[in-house]
């Protein structure tokens, strides 16, 4: 006598592990979500530090160098302003250079030796408000100001 074995889920099952599923995802959706957003700020934060080192370094290659209008930094000309790097694209933009375009949107300074140039966040909630700004030096012994705005990332 043969006997046939049935393999498989009943409906129940199948029912019972998907609504398990589901309040699972309930729970680590909004986590992720969270994550992405903590990522973002992270990216804005790095920035931050690595427009502040590049314009560190640029003020040292001028004081090393008794430079005070351009450095060369990477094979890249550096537009000063008070031992600085200005706020243009070839101030502390080319200072940075490279910063992805898929990542940041650059905005140079609209007078590059006094406003504030802005990176702007790709991709976030509130690009205006996931944002690194730097203002140049006001003066020969003052040093630029870096602000990280992470209100709408």
């Amino acid at each position: 006598m043969k006997t046939s074995l049935e393999r498989g889920f009943t409906l129940i099952e199948l029912v019972v592990v998907i609504t398990i599923l589901g309040i699972l995802a309930a729970f680590a959706v909004p986590r992720f979500i969270s994550l992405e957003t903590q990522a973002r700020t992270a990216t804005i934060n790095s920035l931050a530090g690595s427009v502040r080192s590049a314009a560190s370094l640029a003020r040292g290659m001028a004081m090393a160098t008794a430079s005070t209008a351009s450095v060369s930094m990477e094979g890249n000309t550096v537009t000063l302003s008070n031992s600085y790097p200005d706020s243009g694209a070839t101030g502390i933009a080319g200072a940075l250079s490279p910063v992805s375009s898929s990542d940041f949107t650059f905005t140079p300074g609209a007078t590059v030796t006094s406003s504030a140039a802005t990176w702007t966040k790709v991709g976030a909630t509130t690009p205006a408000n996931c944002a690194v700004s730097y203002t140049p030096a006001a003066s020969a012994g003052a040093a630029p100001t870096v602000a990280v705005t992470v209100s709408g990332c």
